[in-house]
């Protein structure tokens, strides 16, 4: 049986039976001919426009996406007419992470999507011996709903100690969306972050990042790393200190601090890409990394409207910007 030859944007896959198999559910296609020379993961991205191709190519390489019934590779190519089954799990990922009643800011919630202001101190996803206590915790507990969305619908992330906003997707529809907006760098991330030392005007830091070559723990400045942009402003300047806006075109893990410690610059409070003293004994009292997500925009995934939300500074932070206001 092959599908008749059409233009890819014209193909409405074939379904296939859906025979129950326990524990997984089974979605079927065929490949069209349309299709034929293409890896096969960009025809699952095709055949599945409703999940993301990170995450499919990930269920490639899991064994859960079949070609003919039998696993494939990521690059393998399809000729048309091929059988495709893609097996899940009936509940995703997030089965064991446990509902927790946890508080947190909840600025906008509809249907598609919920904006989190994320307080320091709080772990966003388990991992590394925080197994509870975190904001994907507290989100199955706030809509159990959830539990059938990869990370509780978590798209991106804010490290423990920043401050500030985070959307969530509440279907899969909308998480996939999200996604490809933060790979189209549609999503606007604005952040203040308050840096050691005489940071002037404004610049790009167009570096890549990596983990670091001997602490892996650390991420840095690496010549094959993966492309980041940081673009900064300075906001206000104080005698040992400067309060910069940090505006994020890629999100690489600790991509701000890094960047800034790059130039020279490392965030106050930093214990891990900063300095153990900077000479300011109100600064060196700083108990965390100052920055802070205070702007998020982006458009929603239903109704295609642009959206913005801000973030006040939470109030360790504004009244350590109050104290150097008043000067020694």
């Amino acid at each position: 049986m092959n599908a008749s030859k059409k233009d890819a944007a014209d193909y409405s896959p074939a379904v296939l039976p859906n025979p129950v198999t326990p524990g997984l559910s089974s979605s079927q296609r065929l490949v069209p001919d349309a299709c034929s020379g293409q890896r096969f993961d960009v025809v699952l991205a095709t055949l599945f426009p409703e999940h993301s191709r990170s995450r499919l190519q990930t269920w490639i390489k899991d064994g859960l996406a079949l070609l003919d019934g039998e696993p494939s590779e990521v690059k393998q190519k399809v000729w048309g007419g091929e059988a495709v089954e893609l097996l899940l799990p009936e509940s995703a990922a997030t089965s064991d992470c446990l509902p927790e009643a946890l508080t947190f800011p909840i600025v906008f919630e509809d249907g598609q999507i919920l904006v989190v202001d994320k307080p320091a101190g709080l772990v966003v996803h388990p991992g590394n011996g925080n197994w509870s206590g975190t904001l994907q915790n507290g989100l199955l507990h706030h809509d159990p709903a959830l539990a059938a969305l990869p990370r509780a619908g978590i798209v991106h992330r804010l490290d423990k100690d920043t401050s500030g906003l985070m959307v969530v997707a509440k279907t899969l529809e909308a998480q996939t969306h999200l996604v490809r907006q933060l790979q189209a760098r549609t999503v606007k991330r604005h952040y203040l972050a308050l840096v050691l030392g005489q940071l002037t005007g404004q610049g790009l830091v167009d570096q890549p990042l990596g983990r670091h070559p001997t602490q892996r723990t650390k991420m840095a400045v690496v010549r094959n790393g993966r492309e980041a942009h940081t673009h900064y402003a300075v906001e206000e300047r104080f005698p040992t200190c400067t309060l910069v806006e940090c505006r994020l075109d890629t999100g690489r893990t600790h991509q701000i601090r890094v960047h800034m410690a790059h130039l020279g610059h490392p965030l106050v409070g930093d214990p891990v890409y900063g300095r153990r003293k900077s000479g300011s004994p109100l600064l060196d009292a700083f108990p965390r990394q100052a920055l802070h997500a205070r702007q998020l925009g982006l458009i929603h995934p239903a109704t295609g409207a642009a959206m913005v939300w801000e973030s006040p500074l939470p109030d360790d932070f504004d009244q350590l910007l109050m104290a150097l206001r008043k000067g020694p």
